[in-house]
């Protein structure tokens, strides 16, 4: 569905349904190989999917529409106690400005900092003006740059901006 017919939607008083987060396993991975598609020019397959989400390492979220809904958003972390970082993050195009990767993130935040992790870092394109605004907004703070981190759709090189924050 379009953002403009769910907009739409919402407007005729037909609500979205309740959005459901739970940890993921090796087989939401064509959900997360799907929603990745959409966020990025280079995605990663079902494949790698499930080998990141098989890692004992790793640590991962999935948001769907009401619970056995389809899946509308996730976020991988990987790392070893204190520190981890997120590999990725993603949200269905209909529904992004919704939320759901804030949510995720804060999920995510508070369930890792349970388990003793203290310290989040990730990487970001500097051109990405939406996950850089809600990073800084989750209390991220650049530490550095990489310089001909990324490739862009064109092929062009970009900078990628190290960030970190604290979660305990």
């Amino acid at each position: 569905m379009s953002r403009a017919l769910a907009w739409l939607g919402g407007r005729l008083g037909f609500p979205r349904r309740a959005l459901h987060l739970r940890g993921a396993s090796p087989a939401d991975a064509d959900s997360f190989a799907r929603l990745h598609a959409e966020g990025f020019h280079i995605a990663w397959d079902s494949a790698e999917f499930e080998r990141l989400l098989a890692d004992p390492l790793a640590r991962a979220f999935l948001a769907t529409a009401g619970a056995g809904g389809p899946a509308v958003g996730f976020v991988l972390f990987k790392g070893v106690r204190p520190e981890t970082e997120i590999l990725s993050v993603a949200v269905a195009r209909a529904r992004r400005g919704e939320g759901i990767g804030r949510k995720l993130l804060e999920r995510g935040f508070s369930l890792l900092a349970a388990e003793g992790f203290r310290t989040v870092f990730l990487e970001v394109e500097d051109g990405n003006a939406s996950a850089l605004r809600l990073y800084e907004h989750l209390g991220f703070r650049e530490i550095a740059r990489r310089r001909d981190y990324y490739r862009t759709a064109t092929g062009a090189s970009a900078t990628a901006i190290v960030m970190r924050r604290d979660i305990a």
